[in-house]
């Protein structure tokens, strides 16, 4: 088997890697929207405002989840725009990028203003409704040792996911898809 049939081969398997990656991905979404609507109507149908300190260890689980699997993602696709295509391109003398659709679709002028709204989803998907349910937590209901040292470690959590959000949000215009402290996820 030659060099170059294996190179294809692993161009196809990191596809399949990140497609499947893609979806799962896609369904944490769904699953954290689905994991809110179920925390706030077992609140309203006990009456205990202590149920919401359950959604933000939930969207903090479901959220960085999500962006290991979205930080995979942009990693293999980095890959192949850096490693692998440049390599199989040199093997058969190509004068273009082998795997032209890896870069080209990221290269469009509106991909900054994307990637903003993008970070303004995400942020509102797994920080907000913690933060929310924290705060209305605070305000409403007495406060036990045990209650203020949830909510003080679920402040934390939700912080620092908030903040690994916004690194990985890859804002530069032509982006390679690996922000500078790509080992904090790992």
């Amino acid at each position: 088997m030659s060099l170059g049939v294996l190179l294809t081969q692993e161009y196809d398997r990191l596809k399949e890697e990140q497609s499947h990656r893609i979806s799962t991905r896609d369904n944490l979404m769904y699953a954290t929207l689905v994991s809110i609507a179920g925390v706030v109507l077992g609140t309203f149908q006990t009456g205990s405002v202590n149920l919401l300190l359950l959604l933000p260890p939930v969207c903090v689980v479901l959220g960085w989840t999500y962006l290991v699997n979205d930080e995979k993602i942009s990693a293999i696709g980095h890959y192949i725009r850096t490693d692998l295509g440049p390599r199989l391109g040199a093997m058969v003398g190509a004068a273009q990028p082998v795997f032209g659709w890896e870069g080209s679709h990221r290269s469009d002028r509106r991909r900054r203003s994307r990637k903003l709204f993008q970070l303004a989803i995400d942020l509102t998907t797994f920080c907000l409704p913690g933060m929310i349910a924290i705060v209305i937590r605070c305000v409403r209901g007495d406060f036990s040792v045990l209650s203020a040292t949830a909510v003080a470690v679920e402040i934390v959590m939700v912080l620092f996911l908030t903040q690994q959000i916004a690194v990985y949000a890859d804002l530069r215009r032509h982006g390679d898809g690996i922000p500078p402290r790509a080992e904090a996820v790992r």
